[in-house]
């Protein structure tokens, strides 16, 4: 694979700014489908400055195997047509919810369950 690529862009020229900001010409952001807030990657080579796209990922985003094998068995299930629709799960919140709430010994409100707990539970009574 040797071979260099036989189109070259025409050179562009631009200018460094007060901050050391160079403003990539729109061509070269177009081919490389760069956007504002991308990252490039700088490095400095004989009589120059190459600029490389850098696709970075944050941590936070990398679901873990277990994640991913959760959200695998969902998708699965999707498609399997094992769901529950929203107007299902209102009326099973619905008929889940107390008429009112209750006075504790302390004083505090209690209330029906959660509507995440009720939908969990929901969840698992149906696909388990």
């Amino acid at each position: 694979m040797g071979s260099k690529a036989t189109t070259t862009m025409q050179e562009l020229i631009g200018r460094v700014g007060q901050r050391r900001q160079v403003v990539i010409p729109r061509r070269i952001c177009d081919a490389l489908q760069l956007k504002a807030g991308d990252f490039v990657a700088f490095a400095a080579q004989s009589g120059g400055v190459l600029i490389k796209p850098k696709r970075m990922v944050d941590p936070d985003d990398i679901l873990t195997r277990e994640e991913s094998a959760l959200v695998k068995k969902a998708e699965r299930e999707m498609r399997q047509g094992k769901f529950v629709t929203l107007a299902r799960l209102e009326h099973e919140l619905a008929r889940h919810r107390s008429p009112r709430s209750r006075k504790t010994a302390r004083g505090d409100n209690t209330r029906s369950p959660s509507v995440r707990a009720v939908a969990f539970a929901e969840s698992r009574r149906h696909y388990t």
